[in-house]
């Protein structure tokens, strides 16, 4: 058995319970010491309002990472899941690896893995929403903070945004001349390579051009007789220039980027779970894996904005236009296994692809803020939205040579404006009140443009069985100008008016208590019909949200907590179900309703002028309400839902997928001064999600164990810190867990990154 493996269960909450239990005492002796009064916690801004404001005057559950902890969260060339579990009921997994990530904020998500999925966690990069789930995955790098806005944001961020939204802001250019360089290397031949340079190119026009390269050897062997000998390998680069123009009363913020990545698609793991439980087959090794299929995987993509603003006295216009485009290419051997196939531990083969050939899209908003000086302000804008792209789907046949099978493109174009506007209002000394309202007209198109099938898929098309006879005589229809069928497309129109209103208490000057109720949704979702699948068109979900909170700084800003409790209904929630008995299929529901329950706590502290301490820790409860809803379950697993009379299992009552109950994260940082301008620090990092279900119905098999990852940085900083060198570990107690799984009969899963070593050097000018 490996060193690395699964079986060695290492304490999950316990640490984060004694850790809990010192921090008290630790918070008394340091207030009572008057001479450990230096340290105090900077004030935090956020734009959560699309404006400048403390994190402490806003009436939203927020949580912040920049900084120093950015910085170590994101070494090991790791992506944009190093977050999940970072901050409070932040969850983030992925079916494609590095490629398309899935957010999950309260427990509320989508498990959806097809490209023209949408997501309730909308994710915001430089002001610009990126909506195709391969445009959520650009890597991090240079940033000013990433910010975690709980709930709903319908209002001010608009549709696709009931569960929250995931905002990252770039370091801006300036007049001064500064920029830093990082080199990382680790495990695997691992090399994190990053760094920007920016200053000042006249007195108005100033620059700053930001670099990222990352790559990794394989790390797991292939010992089946796929194309591949080794996996999970990547080589990905990034890039981003901006310009700035300040002017008296206008300024202009310009910025292009781009992203390439080359590597291996996610790895899946057939025959992972023994029978009847979540624990790994004996013998499990994740250094190694038998495919006899392909591994692939490419993405590009660039991008532009321009962010302007006009200052008139008493009103801000913004101007914020963007694009982007994204081309990119998946392959992978889906069952996770090498034939001989259709025995019991093998039940046939699945080699699949998807891709995007051509993508565009286009935003565009105008908002006009009020800059009053008495207690009234507002708000008010409009925002266009367009995407145009293809999507493709390719089968093929592992049993020989990995020949193509089946090939499906579709077209999707979304289409969607909004008016929107907020009010803020002082009603005295220690009450704000804050409203915000959004009406969005969103309209999707599908079409299949392209089908064939030659491979050994089933059919569960019934009477519609030839689509490629039906595409045939679709374009025939359209050279005619006749209508076509609608099996093999489909159109929707949503229309939605949201709201959100709250209110601010102010105890006294370093403590606030609010209570907000906000409305979100998101648009239809269209599934293209295939071998596998019937066309389905699930209705838009909408939710209701109840939040209250507070917010304070105490110990003369030496402590900080933030806290907030919630309740949110989803009406007509859209689900997926995925694979199962009945053809492996994957199909679009509509749940009568869905909630959700629990709470979160940021604290920060300065136990001593030497020691800082945050602790984050979310509770979600969710579950679905449909009485009747029923999934087709697995035929090779132990599932405990209750079964109707058709064998599909009623969930009822499920805790939604992804989902965690707990999430805990901490971080503590040390530091000693050591020679002339210089420190030793330690810092080490820890979060911890609870089990999750993977899929709609509830098995034995498929309920992900609890994951607890821990990181550990020692480092010597020197000149004022322009200089820094540490050695670091990530996952450093090399617990391996499943993190998501396939439904495909066979018990295939995949799992999170194993422990990985390296030693980094930063300097900063």
């Amino acid at each position: 058995m490996s060193s690395r493996s699964a079986h060695v269960r290492a304490p999950v909450v316990r640490p984060l319970v004694v850790a809990l239990a010192t921090l008290l005492p630790a918070v008394a002796m340091a207030q009572e010491s008057a001479a450990q009064q230096a340290a105090t916690l900077d004030t935090v801004s956020v734009t959560a309002a699309r404006k400048s404001e403390n994190i402490q005057d806003v009436p939203v559950s927020i949580s912040t990472v920049s900084g120093e902890k950015l910085d170590a969260l994101s070494s090991g060339g790791t992506d944009v899941r190093f977050l999940s579990g970072r901050v409070p009921s932040l969850n983030i997994e992925s079916s494609f690896g590095r490629a398309f990530p899935r957010f999950y904020i309260r427990g509320y998500g989508n498990t959806d893995f097809r490209m023209n999925t949408s997501q309730p966690v909308s994710l915001v990069y430089d002001d610009i929403v990126q909506e195709n789930p391969i445009l959520k995955g650009f890597p991090l790098f240079d940033l000013q903070q990433v910010e975690v806005l709980r709930g709903p944001q319908g209002s001010l961020f608009g549709r696709n945004t009931p569960a929250g939204v995931v905002k990252f802001d770039s370091v801006r250019p300036s007049q001064e001349f500064e920029g830093y360089a990082k080199l990382g290397y680790g495990s695997d031949n691992m090399v994190n390579l990053e760094g920007a340079v920016g200053g000042a190119l006249s007195e108005r026009w100033s620059a700053r051009a930001s670099m990222l390269y990352q790559r990794r050897d394989d790390w797991v062997e292939n010992t089946g007789s796929g194309p591949n000998d080794g996996l999970e390998g990547y080589d990905e680069s990034a890039a981003r220039v901006q310009f700035l123009y300040e002017g008296d009363n206008f300024q202009a913020l310009f910025g292009a980027h781009a992203r390439h990545l080359n590597g291996t698609a996610r790895v899946f793991r057939g025959n992972l779970f023994k029978p009847g439980s979540n624990d790994f087959v004996d013998g499990f090794d994740e250094d190694r894996i038998a495919i006899d299929g392909q591994n692939h995987s490419e993405l590009d993509s660039q991008g532009a904005n321009a962010r302007l603003v006009w200052d008139l006295g008493d009103y801000r216009l913004h101007s914020i236009t963007g694009y982007e485009t994204v081309e990119t290419f998946s392959v992978g051997d889906i069952d996770g296994t090498a034939g001989p196939y259709f025995t019991a531990d093998v039940p046939f083969a699945s080699e699949t692809a998807d891709g995007i050939p051509d993508h565009s899209q286009f935003t565009q908003e105008f908002r006009v803020e009020s800059q009053y000086a008495g207690p009234l302000n507002w708000q008010a804008g409009v925002f266009y939205f367009s995407e145009d792209y293809d999507v493709d789907s390719v089968s093929y046949d592992s049993t020989n040579g990995s020949a193509a099978d089946g090939f499906q493109r579709i077209n999707q174009t979304n289409d969607a404006w909004a008016v929107f506007g907020g009010l803020n209002y002082q009603a005295s000394d220690k009450l704000e009140l804050r409203a915000g309202v959004r009406y969005t007209v969103d309209e999707k198109d599908l079409v299949v443009k392209e089908y064939w099938n030659t491979g050994f898929a089933p059919c569960v098309l019934s009477a519609k069985c030839d689509l490629a006879g039906l595409l045939a005589a679709q374009q025939a229809a359209f050279a005619r100008g006749d209508a076509v069928d609608p099996f093999l497309s489909a159109a929707t129109k949503d229309k939605k008016f949201n709201w959100d209103a709250s209110a601010t208490w102010a105890i006294n000057d370093n403590v606030n208590v609010y209570g907000r109720v906000a409305t979100g949704f998101r648009g239809s979702s269209i599934q293209a019909a295939s071998a596998f699948n019937e066309k389905t068109v699930a209705d838009p979900e909408t939710v209701l949200s109840f939040e209250l909170g507070m917010k304070a700084d105490f110990w003369d800003n030496r402590a900080r907590v933030n806290a907030s409790v919630f309740h949110y209904q989803v009406k007509d929630q859209q689900l997926t179900a995925v694979g199962g008995a009945t053809g492996n299929a994957n199909i679009l529901l509509n749940a009568d309703k869905s909630v959700g329950k629990g709470f979160e706590i940021d604290l920060q502290a300065w136990l001593t002028d030497s020691l800082l301490v945050t602790f984050g820790s979310g509770y979600n409860h969710t579950e679905i309400k449909d009485p009747t809803l029923a999934v087709a379950p697995c035929a090779a697993c132990v599932v405990t839902n209750p079964v109707d009379a058709n064998g599909k299992v009623l969930i009822n009552g499920n805790a939604l997928p992804q989902a965690p109950k707990w999430t805990h994260n901490l971080t503590a940082r040390w530091a000693t001064p050591l020679g002339d301008a210089g420190e030793l620090y330690v810092f080490t990092d820890w979060a911890y999600r609870s089990a999750v279900n993977v899929f709609l119905y509830e098995s034995r098999e498929f309920t992900a164990r609890s994951l607890t990852e821990g990181g550990l940085r020692v480092g010597y900083s020197w000149n004022n810190g322009d200089y820094d060198v540490a050695v670091y570990g990530r996952n450093i107690l090399n617990q391996i867990r499943a993190t998501g799984a396939i439904d495909f009969n066979n018990r295939t899963g995949f799992i999170n990154e194993p422990r990985l070593l390296g030693v980094e050097f930063k300097t900063r000018f």
